[in-house]
Formats: structure tokens, C-alpha cells, sequence
């Protein structure tokens, strides 16, 4: 799988080539491993690296940002409003839109992505596919144990525990999984139509999620804005590790500071 790793996907999908130079570049070859052990040793730092900055910003916004008066009763009159003007056609399409986030159903997204890839040889994506929920997971329940907030003080359309408010799980599945994806395709297939395609509805996935979170009195404005940035760490954090499986330890010590070198003679792309 080593060679195939760093090779078969480079051309199909260029956003996960590592730039010449660039972090994932100097860090495989200052290890020089084998791909696939270079690529856990990328994921473990790049998500503790996630883990603290994620804490980070959660005590931030909770313990800091959140004991200015206005700023806490804006995040809570949000929620108010949006309770306030419920109706059964939004409840039902809220609890839709809320599975569209949720673990069952991205799971199966992202496992079959992983399988499809893994059968064409495309290592790489089926790697980024594969952990990129386990990632955003990991970070999300990390994050909720170390960062404890009660959730809106409205009615909950969902049956979970009062606690666990911060960060919004589903909006950070929903970034890594949708996003994620969106990216990659995006990547492979570079047309002005698939862009619009793969953006918009990943956006809009990503977005209802999101709205339907606060919606049914789970979340606040800013534990959504918490979720965002857990799904998109999620994305930097597989980008980084992919990225670095798939350099040549040997290439990336001659060509530190120029190119690295591509099949059949091209170069690293910026990304």
C-alpha cells in the first residue's frame, strides 16, 4: 500500500498533494516512515493540536466572551425567538434536517465513500473518509467534557441530558463530513458546474443542520459557531495527515525548498 498510498491519488484529487515545503511536506520527512505510519503519526499531532485550540476557544467564549451581559443575552434571545415561533410543519422539517447531521446517517455517508474509494485503489480518500468522523468525534466529546455549558433554557425537542450544550456535535459532523466531501470532489473535478453543485448543497446540508440544532432548543448561536469549528478542524486535521502520507520521505529531503517531485513529471500545487 506504500507506494500506491503516495501515488494514486495525487493527480485524481490535488488538494491532497502536499505542497513542496510546505508542513506536511517537512514533517514526513523528518520521521521518513512508512505512509501509512506517517499518516497516524500526522493525524494524532494534527488532532491534539485541534483538541487544544478547540478547548481553547470553548473556554473563550463560555468563561469569557459570555460573561458580557449583552453578548450572553443575545445568544440566549436567539434561541428565545426561534422557540417563540415554532409551528408543526418547522418541528417535523427541523427533526429531518436534524437527522441529516446525525451520526447514523453520516456514518453511512462517509462509509461509503471510504468503501468505493478503498476498492479503486484511491487510499488517500478513503483514509480522509474514513476518519474524518472519528476525528471530528473525538474533538467533539473531548471538547464537551472540558468546556461544560447547560443547554438553552427553552423547551428541547430532543431527549438528551440539560449539560453538553457546547459545541454543537452535529454542526461539527455535518462541516467534516459535507464540507469535507465537497472539497475533495470539488478538487478532482474542477468544472465551474461541479463547484456550484458540491458548495451549494453542502453549504445548504451544512447550514439547515446548523439552524435546526438552535431551532429545537439544543444549542446557542455560539456552541453552533463551536460545532464550525470542530468540523473544520476535522478537515485540516485528515488535509494534513493525508497530505503528508503521501510524500516521498526521500523526495521531500532533496527537494526542501523547491519541488517536490510528480508523476510523470509535474510539481507540487499550492493549495
Amino acid at each position: 500500500m506504500g507506494h500506491s498510498m503516495r501515488t494514486a491519488d495525487r493527480h485524481r484529487v490535488p488538494v491532497l498533494g502536499a505542497r513542496a515545503g510546505g508542513p506536511a511536506a517537512r514533517f514526513a520527512s523528518h520521521l521518513g516512515w512508512h505512509p501509512a505510519a506517517v499518516f497516524v503519526a500526522a493525524l494524532l499531532s494534527a488532532f491534539a493540536v485541534l483538541l487544544g485550540l478547540s478547548v481553547l476557544l470553548g473556554l473563550l467564549l463560555t468563561d469569557g466572551l459570555l460573561s458580557i451581559d449583552g453578548v450572553r443575552r443575545a445568544d440566549e434571545r436567539a434561541i428565545d425567538s426561534l422557540a417563540a415561533a415554532r409551528t408543526p410543519f418547522l418541528t417535523d422539517a427541523s427533526g429531518i434536517a436534524s437527522d441529516v447531521g446525525g451520526a447514523t446517517v453520516l456514518a453511512a455517508v462517509a462509509g461509503t465513500i471510504a468503501a468505493v474509494s478503498a476498492a479503486r485503489r484511491r487510499w488517500r480518500v478513503a483514509a480522509f473518509a474514513f476518519f474524518v468522523l472519528f476525528v471530528e468525534t473525538a474533538g467533539y466529546r473531548l471538547t464537551l467534557w472540558m468546556v461544560p455549558r447547560r443547554r438553552p433554557g427553552v423547551e428541547r425537542l430532543d431527549d438528551l441530558p440539560v449539560g453538553g450544550s457546547y459545541p454543537s456535535g452535529h454542526t461539527a459532523a455535518s462541516i467534516a463530513v459535507y464540507i469535507g466531501f465537497a472539497l475533495l470532489l470539488t478538487s478532482a473535478f474542477p468544472t465551474r458546474r461541479v463547484r456550484l453543485a458540491a458548495w451549494g448543497l453542502a453549504t445548504v446540508l451544512a447550514v439547515l443542520v446548523a439552524l435546526s440544532r438552535l431551532y429545537r432548543g439544543m444549542h446557542h448561536p455560539l456552541d453552533v459557531a463551536g460545532g464550525l469549528f470542530v468540523g473544520a478542524g476535522a478537515i485540516c486535521v485528515l488535509l494534513f495527515a493525508c497530505r503528508a502520507a503521501g510524500v516521498d520521505a526521500g523526495e521531500a529531503r532533496g527537494a526542501r525548498g523547491g519541488s517536490l517531485s510528480e508523476p510523470g513529471g509535474g510539481r507540487g500545487r499550492r493549495h
